[in-house]
């Protein structure tokens, strides 16, 4: 895989846009979701039509370490199925997809899921896997993973947390086979990466909430409240030529920001905070 120019990169103006955008994606009706337990009506976001296109929201299957398993459950509001790699699928796929596809010009075309063993994961530069503390990748998916990096590709993770102690650690120590000797490190604002098209400042690095860390207030305004005990930590790895290609967002949650950009009780400034995240990392994967 080669790092390729975009035919068009991301339009400058979409900072003024991402606003509006996200609130059209809101949609101004009530319900939709998960919220202290009630579920809302179905996503209504549009599917986007099958076709090849420059860029594929691509989501990794994986298997689970056994004494972590998933079993079979909602994986959000229009999908369910077994296993940590599905949390989410497919609302945040599409609605962000749909998102990158307003606020860019970048050619978008439907999201998609593939194991790392799949031939076909050469054929897209942009990956993304959630829950990756209770991932359980085989010699060969290691290796295929490294391969992968690389050759140009790169790797977004998410949704895992220090709660768990035992996420970190997995997933670290799945990353060194992956890229041994290749250390995990801490983004700061000298990294291109938060400037590439969205301008992210140190007040940024901060924690987006999942969507079982909302509660209604005793005046009935929403409440986020934050697990005890978590530090939010936007992460990297680079390769030996000093490109990142792993973005390793930890204790957050974008993916649900994602997937409930049309649920008018998610805070509209997370869900622009995560588009930001996922576009610059979009860019950056396709420009460098």
């Amino acid at each position: 895989m080669q790092r390729g120019l975009l035919r068009a990169i991301a339009a400058f103006g979409a900072l003024l846009a991402i606003s509006a955008a996200g609130l059209a994606q809101r949609g101004g009706r009530f319900g939709g979701g998960r919220f202290q337990g009630i579920e809302g009506p179905p996503d209504d976001e549009a599917v986007m039509p099958a076709r090849e296109a420059e860029f594929h929201f691509i989501r990794t299957e994986y298997t689970d370490l056994p004494q972590f398993h998933r079993g079979f459950g909602y994986a959000s509001r229009m999908g369910s199925g077994s296993g940590w790699w599905i949390v989410d699928w497919p609302a945040a796929d599409n609605h962000f997809t749909t998102g990158v596809q307003r606020l860019t010009r970048i050619d978008v075309g439907d999201p998609r899921h593939l194991r790392l063993t799949d031939d076909h994961l050469f054929d897209y530069p942009w990956i993304y896997a959630t829950q990756t503390g209770w991932w359980d990748l085989s010699d060969a998916e290691c290796a295929r993973l490294r391969e992968y990096l690389l050759r140009g590709g790169y790797l977004v993770v998410d949704d895992f947390w220090s709660t768990d102690p035992y996420q970190w650690e997995v997933f670290r120590s799945t990353m060194d086979r992956v890229l041994p000797n290749h250390p995990i490190t801490d983004l700061t604002q000298a990294d291109p990466v938060m400037h590439v098209v969205y301008d992210i400042q140190e007040k940024d690095l901060t924690w987006i909430p999942g969507s079982r860390h909302l509660r209604r207030g005793p005046d009935g305004t929403v409440q986020v409240i934050q697990p005890a005990g978590t530090t939010p930590a936007w992460r990297a790895i680079h390769d030996d030529k000093g490109y990142m290609v792993v973005a390793v967002n930890f204790n957050t949650d974008i993916g649900d920001a994602w997937e409930f950009a049309d649920v008018p009780y998610y805070p509209a400034a997370m869900t622009m905070l995560a588009y930001r995240y996922g576009i610059n990392y979009i860019v950056y994967s396709m420009t460098h």
